[in-house]
This record gives C-alpha cells, structure tokens and sequence, in this order.
C-alpha cells in the first residue's frame, strides 16, 4: 500500500513531533502529562464514583474473530487445583493457572513501536529496534504510570445518535460539538476518550438473534455476527483529527472501537494512516476496545465529561502492548 497521498503527507508534516522532547524521547506526547495535569484530574473527582472501562478477558466471550492476524483471545489454563502446600493436606491448598495473552486481544494500549513505516518507529529510530525480544525502543514499559485528566468526547450523543453510522468518519467538527456537548476544554496533557457507541454491538451477547457469520479470513469455524459486527465496518477517527489532538497538546486518546480509526479507511491506497500519524509521526498513544457506555450514560446524567483516570499498563519488558482495566474516578 502507498503512503504518499497528498493529505497523509500534509498532515505528516504538521503533526511531527520527532525531536520534540529530545532526540532520544521514547514518551512521546505522554511527556505532555505533568503534575499540573494530575492534579488537574484529581480536581474533577467529587464524590469517589468509579467506572472500569475494560473489557473481561476472556476466552469464550473475547472479541477477536481473526480479524487482525496473530491476535487471538487469552487461552488460560489451571496449573494446580486444590493441590496441598503442607504435610497435612486439610491445612493449606492452593490453586493456580496461567494465561496464553495475546497484549492487544481486549481493552489495550498500544506502545509507540506498535507499528512503523518506511522502516521508521516514533522520533526516527529504525523499525529494526523491534526484534524476536520485543521493542529495545519505545515499548509499553516506557510508559511508566499514565494518571492524568480524561475528557469523554461523546461523539455519538453529540449527534443525537446511540451508535455512529457503520464506517462513519469522525470530523475535527464532531470533536468540537462533543467538546461543546460537555462544555470543555481539552488541555495539555489530558488523555481523550472518543465514544462512537459501536459497544452496543457487543452488548447482544453470543446469545443474541442475530446468529452467526464466516469466521474471517485464517480464523476458524464459524463466529458470533455480533462480534463481526462490532468490528467491521467501524466508524472512527479520521485523519484530520490527528491535527486536532497535536494542536491541543493531547496527551494519548483511545476509542470505543477495535479499529480507533474508520474503517475502512479514509483512502484505498493509505492503509491505517491514523495508526501511523499518531503512533510513529506524534508520539501519541493509542487505546482501542474501551467500554465507555455505562462512563458515558452518568456524564450525560450530572454533565460533567472530565474525571482523574488511572489508565497505567502492565510494564511488559519491550511489549507492543498492555492491556489493562483503566479506572475513571468522578
């Protein structure tokens, strides 16, 4: 696929960051979360009210469906049942397994090394700095604690809608009517979390009418339609956006969706380019698979769409990935 559209290029261009915060920065726009900004976060909690916004992991009930090659659902197993830790087997037993965990198979962030193009990852370092050990530049366990001010940018009841259009492309538009919806204004350092509420599609259950469809492409058997329903078309962040976020400083953004972006993408011929503005060109963390329905429904109740969020990833040594159970405090 080519790279060279003359919009993906000219918002390349804009939204660069390489350099930035130093030539050997492996943060990113995370650098942009500060004490100001937690305690900025830490002001909008009134009244102790959390909201997880992950997703179960689970094997029976996980959202892949072969859609993204490699990606499967966490396989876990029991190591030992019951099994006694002492001479009398009435005093002291125990029970442990083990997880097969695909780093991006449920609600997730993707760590900048995530992807790269033109043999480049975030700030110029060589996409070879990715082996068969994980990322040596720009891995998840960079990150560090991410603790900061969330902003729901409720894109879909902006529009007066419970779910965006199947494949709609959100606008730099949509983001300042969602902004005006929660009378806010995004700053320097918050992490923005865009609803599409394309979650409700999982909300059907395995156990829903609508059946089953083909499994997609290198996945087996058949799967819930329900599940490929939330996957694909998706409504999404378009490229434009990318600007959006880099003018306010934003620290990191994720969405309701498997994608982040629209798919299917904006142009034939630039495949995921909202991958690579954010990933390689900003610096800018992604999240994708967050549950934000139930965080959404009590913004729209009291009116207040900004919270301290506590969205830290697991510091797999040189992952691509983490994912987590981020927590909005209200």
């Amino acid at each position: 696929m080519s790279q060279d559209s003359d919009l993906f290029g000219s918002i390349a261009r804009q939204v660069r960051n390489w350099g930035r915060f130093g030539a050997d920065d492996e943060l990113g726009t995370l650098n942009f979360v500060t004490g100001e900004a937690r305690i900025r976060g830490a002001g909008c909690v009134r009244d102790g009210r959390p909201f997880a916004l992950g997703l179960a992991l689970s094997e029976a009930d996980g959202i892949q469906v072969g859609f993204i090659p490699g990606r499967v659902n966490p396989l876990r197993t029991m190591t030992q049942v019951n099994s006694p830790l002492s001479a009398d087997p009435e005093w002291i037993c125990t029970s442990e397994d083990v997880c097969f965990l695909a780093l991006q198979c449920a609600t997730h962030w993707d760590a900048l090394a995530h992807v790269s193009y033109r043999g480049v990852i975030y700030n110029g370092f060589p996409a070879t700095t990715v082996g068969a050990s994980g990322a040596s530049r720009c891995g998840i366990d960079r990150v560090g604690s991410l603790v900061t001010r969330g902003v729901l940018l409720d894109v879909a009841r902006a529009k007066g809608l419970e779910v965006l259009d199947a494949g709609y492309p959100i606008t730099t538009e949509d983001l300042d009517s969602a902004c005006e919806l929660a009378r806010v204004r995004v700053e320097p350092g918050d992490v923005v979390l865009v609803r599409t509420g394309q979650m409700a599609y999982l909300a059907l259950g395995s156990d829903s009418p609508v059946g089953t469809s083909p499994a997609a492409p290198g996945s087996p058997g058949r799967v819930r339609r329900d599940l490929v329903r939330y996957s694909y078309p998706s409504p999404g962040l378009t490229m434009a956006c990318a600007k959006w976020f880099h003018d306010r400083d934003v620290a990191a953004v994720a969405t309701d969706t498997l994608t982040l972006e629209v798919y299917p993408c904006e142009e034939a011929d630039v495949y995921l380019p909202v991958h690579l503005l954010h990933l390689v060109e900003m610096g800018m963390t992604q999240g994708q698979n967050w549950v934000l329905d139930d965080l959404a429904a009590d913004c729209a109740d009291d009116g207040r769409y900004t919270f301290l969020l506590d969205a830290t990833p697991l510091a797999f040594t040189g992952g691509l990935g983490s994912p987590l159970n981020p927590v909005a405090l209200k």
